[in-house]
């Protein structure tokens, strides 16, 4: 047997807010949506970026929990020619998703949207760091 971490919303709720805090310092509006561990939605904020941000931002994170890697290195494989990789089920290789690590075991991913991809994915990567 072996121990299985699991995220609550408390959890959720601070990876949003450390994402959010990189957010409004660069005046970005952008979705951030966490996910947990089976890549279901756990927790969403979004306040003036675009409608279609939302699905876009839940995307990123379930390709980043469900293929347990940062979407950024999905990007680059595809970039690289691997272009099987764009029709691989529930794929989105597009920077913003970074997963989330609880000693050493995915618990969930951050996905984020609303900016360029490179600054959904810092915004992602600040709220990685808060789990």
């Amino acid at each position: 047997m072996e121990t299985i971490y699991r995220m609550t919303l408390n959890d959720a709720k601070r990876v949003a807010n450390a994402a959010e805090t990189e957010a409004r310092f660069n005046n970005w509006d952008v979705v951030i949506a966490i996910v947990d561990h089976g890549g279901h939605l756990l927790y969403l904020q979004r306040e003036n970026a675009q409608l279609g941000s939302i699905e876009v931002a839940i995307s990123k994170a379930k390709t980043a929990v469900l293929f347990r890697t940062p979407t950024r290195a999905l990007e680059q494989m595809v970039s690289d020619g691997k272009q099987g990789y764009l029709s691989m089920p529930q794929m989105l290789p597009v920077e913003g998703g970074v997963p989330l690590l609880h000693n050493g075991q995915v618990v969930g991913a951050i996905g984020v949207s609303g900016v360029n991809s490179v600054a959904d994915g810092k915004i992602a990567n600040a709220g990685a760091k808060a789990i």
